[in-house]
């Protein structure tokens, strides 16, 4: 009996050291692999949820270029017209009365520098002619009886009997004596005549441009 105990003494201490050698390697390598252990299976209370529709803030629009959306211009209508379109404010009036400033001056300077007969008429007729043309066009209209018009007509007529003055003194004075009714051809009644006009002149620019 004696002996059996000493054999199972001596197989329990061989035991015990090669036991507590495998349990290290095994820690050893564990620790190297992390936790191998189970897990709960955790996709049996797992749900995926279903997408759900969003619906737009705003609803949904007609395209912009839809004929059948698009209203016509209201051309006919002259608050659209006058308003919105914002039509040129300037008249035909206007425009005819402007281009008359142009010829003005051009017959003030021509006194102004004393140019020769033939350059001054010339001047004056363009203007006279152009004069004519306009009377006919706003005769017996509302614009005949503005300031504007009646200064341009009169001056007009003021301008065509100083040319033919200046013109006949030129041709007839060297025939002609400064007695009776030769001295409306002398050279102070014309001079006289030229300031007159040019005071005209100045005066009626000044009304057309107040116009516009």
């Amino acid at each position: 009996m004696k002996k059996i105990w000493i054999i199972c003494l001596l197989v329990s201490i061989i035991h015990s050291p090669a036991f507590a050698f495998f349990n290290y390697k095994n820690q050893e390598l564990y620790e190297n692999q992390g936790y191998v252990g189970t897990l709960p299976d955790v996709t049996k209370s797992f749900h995926a949820s279903e997408p759900t529709q969003v619906k737009p803030v705003f609803e949904k629009t007609k395209k912009f270029n839809s004929e059948d959306e698009l209203k016509p211009v209201p051309r006919d209508n002259p608050a659209f017209v006058n308003i919105i379109l914002k039509q040129d404010k300037s008249s035909p009036y206007l425009n005819d009365i402007t281009e008359f400033i142009d010829m003005l001056e051009k017959i003030y300077d021509s006194i102004e520098a004393n140019e020769n007969v033939q350059l001054f008429a010339s001047r004056v007729y363009f203007f006279t002619k152009n004069a004519d043309y306009f009377r006919n066009k706003y005769e017996g209209k509302p614009e005949s009886s503005y300031v504007s018009f009646q200064r341009l007509m009169e001056l007009s007529l003021h301008a065509n009997t100083v040319a033919q003055l200046r013109t006949e003194a030129e041709k007839y004075s060297p025939y002609l004596a400064y007695g009776g009714t030769g001295h409306i051809y002398n050279e102070s009644n014309i001079n006289e005549q030229l300031q007159y006009l040019k005071d005209e002149i100045e005066q009626t620019i000044v009304v057309l441009k107040e116009a516009n």
